[in-house]
């Protein structure tokens, strides 16, 4: 029987959540899960860069992620090569919370738009499990180099369809 659903609220991502983020995402066990990071994780110029970026698009959005008033991860959308696509990263520390899945069904209330896609690891289980229990389906596989782990990965790809039947 599955837990019941955690409870979490989506929250403007501020400034004085990017220290917590840079060090889960330097979390070494992080980093070989999620894979396709940045080829050095410890690089905070190339992080704070790298959501410079992320955070001054108004096509993307990125949210924290809170349980109660603790910031437990974040969750996102934005466009790559013209699609719509999700990410998410859960402190390490609360992994198996249901954390991830309880932030996607909220983005998915303010993320309309359709088809949307999401791309896991092929070792990612974890992720793949988020994805599915969102309505996601797999639809495909590409082999990457993934800079994080320094290796090629085969990433799976989900897509969440427009009308689902």
């Amino acid at each position: 029987m599955d837990n019941p659903p955690v409870s979490v609220t989506l929250r403007e991502f501020v400034d004085a959540d990017l220290d917590a983020l840079f060090e889960w995402e330097r979390e070494p066990e992080a980093v070989r899960m999620a894979a396709f990071t940045r080829a050095d994780p410890s690089d905070r110029a190339a992080f704070d860069a790298h959501y410079r970026r992320v955070r001054s698009d108004p096509a993307n959005t990125l949210l924290a992620v809170a349980a109660g008033r603790v910031l437990v991860g974040t969750v996102s959308s934005f466009t790559i090569e013209g699609h719509r696509e999700v990410g998410y990263w859960i402190d390490p520390a609360r992994w198996g919370e249901g954390i991830g899945s309880a932030a996607l069904r909220e983005l998915l209330r303010i993320e309309t738009t359709r088809p949307l896609f999401g791309r896991v690891a092929e070792h990612n289980i974890g992720s793949a499990r988020v994805l599915t229990r969102a309505g996601f389906e797999q639809v495909g596989t590409e082999a990457a180099y993934a800079a994080g782990i320094g290796r090629e990965v085969v990433e799976h790809v989900y897509r969440l369809p427009a009308v689902r039947v």
